[in-house]
């Protein structure tokens, strides 16, 4: 590594230790935010950090190769989402080990990657805990934040959702669960079409597809749900005068 890159990465590091709370690490532990080196930050204190060092893709991967958790997150946040390789991709994917790494990659640089929607397709059936949860956190990500998606795209995600459905580790069926909802949230049509897998879903009669059905059911079919996608449909429906 040139010089000047190591000189940014130890800063970053330097920037990152200030900042540890080791005291914070037994309770983080509790809600399964683990790792044998994490410093102990707060996403705040983590997106501060991003911020001083600003987009620097070089820096993102050395971040990444460090193997500290929280390092790893600011890594999601300086890359330049363009400048991700499907390998890289693919490669910072197996290296996830604890749900908050995954969501949080996802939610940053995965989520803004022209390659976003195709490693959920890519990820959704493969056999590696972490990946898979990566496809259908990524994939509740995009179902808020991506509005040049088409309700296409959505409903034929749907089937991914299902086909993953009875897969009983944890950190796998919590996503499902989150797609699914979010897909649900995002406009009427989208709702109706994700109460109809989640009816599915709960017919395939195994423990996790029946968790994820009743609590996605139980949410959009509520009537917060219903009334929020109702005043959606109506302005859509009558716009607001220019």
């Amino acid at each position: 590594m040139p010089a000047a890159d190591t000189h940014r990465l130890a800063s970053a590091l330097a920037l990152l230790q200030q900042n540890a709370h080791p005291e914070a690490l037994e309770g983080l532990a509790r809600f399964g935010i683990t790792g044998d080196k994490r410093l102990g930050l707060s996403m705040p204190e983590i997106r501060r950090v991003a911020r001083t060092l600003g987009r620097d893709h070089t820096l993102a991967q050395a971040l990444w190769d460090t193997g500290i958790p929280e390092a790893r997150i600011v890594a999601g946040l300086v890359a330049e989402p363009a400048q991700l390789s499907s390998r890289q991709m693919d490669a910072w994917a197996k290296g996830f080990a604890s749900w908050d790494v995954c969501d949080q990659v996802c939610g940053s640089a995965f989520l803004a990657s022209p390659l976003a929607w195709r490693k959920v397709q890519a990820w959704a059936s493969h056999r590696d805990e972490f990946v898979r949860r990566a496809a259908f956190a990524l994939l509740a990500t995009l179902a808020v934040h991506d509005k040049q998606a088409s309700d296409e795209d959505f409903v034929a995600a749907l089937s991914l959702i299902e086909a993953a459905a009875d897969d009983e580790r944890n950190f796998v069926k919590k996503a499902v669960n989150w797609a699914l909802r979010n897909i649900g949230k995002r406009n009427p049509a989208l709702n109706e079409a994700a109460i109809a897998a989640a009816d599915r879903i709960q017919r395939q009669g195994s423990r996790p597809a029946r968790w994820i059905a009743a609590d996605a059911l139980r949410e959009l079919t509520s009537e917060a749900v219903q009334a929020r996608l109702k005043g959606r449909g109506q302005r859509k429906n009558h716009p607001a005068p220019a």
